[in-house]
């Protein structure tokens, strides 16, 4: 079996491909394949490294915030200190002193930095050291809520998140027996977050080519489901370690990419080669998602 960290692509950007008679031929791979990608765990993950040595301790003393439809409440930040800043699935989630919460999320374009405001930024915090966190959201599909510590009836989607992958609660026979009690194609129920967290569409796409799962397989028996568990926390655990994939807008705290894009074996690859058997890879739309997969080594 090929392992994921085996396999390097060529720069994002471009690729080569056989070309008849003129041996290979190099090809722009244009930006639109990748630019609606969502920040997903290892990114958020990337993120919640940085930020909590610079706010754990740290007061806020003043916030400024713009009129979102995803923000809840942010003028309660004023006054309270950050105790530390910790993730779930793609939740950034930082305790607060007087038994409240921040809740941030990304959405597909959001930043967060230490630096100058511009027409993009959806909320400035303040610190008591002097800095200010700024949020940056071009689509604004990002999130800001503060809540009551543990309550979160104003976030659904969080009250509902499954087991984080890279923790013991993320059970190899629990997820077995989820995926052999749903009827939903496997890939589109990973990405409901119930049966794991802060697994999106890049990361469905690399853990189900690595396991050899067709992504609208509706049965996925005790091994393969098995080898899917294992697949899952490899790909997740490789991408943390390069600090994430960066298409276009992903950031980190301090402003670099993620160094992942140009391991990626199946997401955004169709037309590609199959790195295992040399199969162009193949897109299909799968719940309104793009999903690109090997149609010989993934079969139903």
């Amino acid at each position: 079996m090929i392992a994921a960290e085996d396999i390097r692509r060529p720069p994002l950007g471009h690729f080569t491909r056989p070309s008849r008679g003129r041996g290979r031929e190099r090809v722009a791979v244009t930006a639109w394949r990748y630019a609606l990608a969502m920040p997903e765990l290892p990114e958020v993950e990337s993120v919640r490294r940085q930020l909590d040595p610079a706010l754990r301790g740290r007061q806020i003393v003043k916030v400024w915030s713009d009129v979102q439809r995803r923000f809840l409440q942010p003028e309660r930040l004023a006054g309270h200190t950050v105790l530390a800043v910790g993730r779930r699935g793609k939740f950034l989630i930082c305790p607060l002193d007087g038994q409240l919460e921040l809740i941030m999320h990304l959405g597909m374009t959001g930043v967060l930095h230490f630096g100058l405001a511009d027409a993009y930024t959806r909320a400035r915090l303040t610190l008591d050291d002097g800095r200010e966190l700024v949020f940056r959201d071009v689509r604004r599909f990002g999130g800001l809520a503060v809540v009551t510590a543990g309550v979160y009836d104003a976030l659904p989607t969080l009250a509902r998140l499954g087991p984080e992958p890279l923790s013991d609660e993320f059970d190899p026979e629990r997820f077995a027996r989820q995926l052999a009690a749903t009827h939903a194609p496997v890939k589109p129920y990973l990405l409901t977050q119930r049966p794991v967290a802060g697994v999106g569409n890049i990361y469905a796409d690399e853990a189900l080519w690595l396991a050899r799962i067709h992504p609208a397989s509706r049965r996925v028996g005790r091994r393969r489901a098995l080898d899917l568990h294992a697949a899952i926390r490899e790909v997740l655990e490789q991408a943390i370690a390069r600090e994430g994939t960066t298409f276009r807008d992903y950031r980190m705290v301090n402003g670099d990419s993620g160094r992942n894009a140009s391991f990626l074996i199946a997401y955004g690859q169709a037309g590609l080669p199959c790195p295992r058997c040399g199969t162009p890879l193949k897109k299909i739309v799968l719940g309104g998602r793009g999903t690109t997969f090997c149609p010989a080594c993934q079969r139903h």
